[in-house]
């Protein structure tokens, strides 16, 4: 069966419990990606780290993670972890930021807040009233109004950003933009005018993670998600995803997954 819970792509505001986006597996949620639209990632429950756009920090209950859409990311999901997801297509025109935020919410009054308007957003989507789409719409609009005042009630404070972590932002964001092109780590690190050394040293200080590594889980997660969503032959996924053959594209796939391209789709 093809499955597809969390679409890359769509027009419609999408509100889904976070450990529901795992259907079909962990990599879903683990492995970078990215969506076309704004997302929220409210953690209720649970603990664990999460990667946005190369820079890896812990998330607790009651964190809430806004992410661009665009912007590459991944998080860790155990049993323990719970809460919401929350899917804004960039048509609404609301004024969200343009960058990353993560914030810690600490008191019960902006915690309630949320949960309420996330609760009647969903609500409305489930439900069939007339004028659903609209009233969605102006809980998005309330949810814009919720961020600006978290922003300003819990600023970020981190240390200040450094020019390496620059440099795997800017990289994160090449990856995002190219990685179906068959580039290599020496030739994005060759843009970013460094040695692919150095690229693959400020990488793992980042997020825990070597360049090469951070590139080809993006690469793979794309692969994954067309072997399940699609019906492409595998000779075109991998000419899709910037291989020079299927048979190199079979084996990287079966070295990182342990499960060649056609058996990880029959898995589907």
């Amino acid at each position: 069966m093809i499955m597809n819970p969390i679409p890359t792509q769509s027009s419609e505001i999408r509100v889904t419990p976070i450990p529901r986006m795992t259907q079909g597996g962990r990599w879903r949620v683990e492995a970078m990606r990215s969506y076309t639209s704004d997302l929220l990632l409210w953690f209720t429950r649970g603990q664990g780290r999460i990667t946005v756009s190369g820079r890896t920090r812990g998330f607790g209950a009651h964190n809430a993670v806004f992410i661009p859409a665009g912007t590459m990311h991944g998080f860790e999901i155990t049993s323990q972890v719970f809460g919401t997801a929350a899917f804004f297509p960039r048509s609404l025109n609301l004024a969200f930021p343009q960058e990353p935020l993560h914030l810690r919410i600490r008191d019960a009054a902006p915690q309630g807040d949320l949960t309420l308007i996330l609760e009647n957003l969903q609500r409305e989507l489930d439900g069939d009233r007339p004028k659903k789409e609209r009233a969605a719409e102006n809980y998005a609009g309330l949810f814009s109004v919720w961020l600006d005042r978290a922003k300003l009630q819990y600023p970020q404070n981190e240390r200040k950003s450094e020019k390496a972590d620059q440099l795997v932002a800017r990289y994160s964001t090449m990856i995002e933009e190219q990685f179906r092109s068959g580039r290599t780590v020496s030739e994005y690190a060759q843009a970013l005018g460094i040695t692919p050394t150095h690229l693959s040293r400020i990488c793992n200080k980042s997020c825990g993670r070597s360049a090469s590594a951070l590139l080809a889980d993006r690469i793979l997660y794309e692969a994954r998600r067309l072997l399940r969503e699609t019906k492409l032959p595998v000779q075109q996924v991998a000419a899709q995803l910037g291989f020079t053959s299927a048979a190199y594209f079979s084996r990287a796939f079966q070295n990182h997954t342990g499960k060649t391209p056609s058996d990880f789709r029959r898995g589907a």
